[in-house]
């Protein structure tokens, strides 16, 4: 099976259902960040000082591609045979944050990104996931959008900080305090 089909060529994507799309609409913005998030998550996955929560990452990960499959589909029908939104999920986020939280010292400066390659990893995810949070309310003002996926991208924001921290504790590594 060939990849390329060239039908992108004149900038148009197809949606879930076939309907065509221009490469810079507001829908494609918004699940193409979830695309790129999930590929940042990818990667923070496969540094080693993340094994043994690689698991809870790859959970986020299929969740991401299932919100992301919301978002590239306006046909009803279609969306009738979607995988369900991970209505759980936050929940489960918010007590995985406070486990961790709960083992780390008191957050008394702003930190900035950096002191090791996993720590800097789990910000670009946070930022990532920010933008895709963005991008998603700015769909939602024009369009239809469950309320799940706003809410979802927002906690992911909070656990990637909560990640960061949780690495520079595993790592040995002081965080980087800003300094004004």
């Amino acid at each position: 099976m060939r990849i390329y089909t060239r039908t992108g060529d004149d900038g148009t994507t197809a949606l879930f259902g076939g309907q065509r799309v221009n490469k810079d609409d507001l829908r494609l913005e918004a699940y193409g960040t979830l695309d790129e998030l999930n590929a940042v998550v990818g990667m923070l996955g496969e540094h080693p000082a993340c094994s043994e929560d690689r698991p809870w990452l790859r959970t986020l990960q299929n969740d991401l591609f299932n919100l992301g499959s919301h978002l590239a589909t306006v046909d009803p029908e279609m969306a009738q045979h979607l995988p369900a939104l991970p209505e759980g999920r936050i929940a489960e986020m918010e007590q995985w944050m406070d486990e961790r939280d709960a083992q780390l010292p008191e957050l008394r400066s702003f930190i900035l990104p950096g002191g090791h390659p996993a720590v800097a990893a789990a910000h670009v995810c946070r930022t990532v996931s920010r933008r895709a949070e963005r991008r998603v309310v700015a769909l939602a003002r024009v369009s239809d959008v469950p309320s799940t996926i706003p809410s979802y991208l927002n906690r992911l924001s909070d656990v990637f900080f909560v990640w960061s921290r949780w690495l520079s504790l595993q790592t040995g590594t002081e965080e980087v305090l800003w300094t004004k």
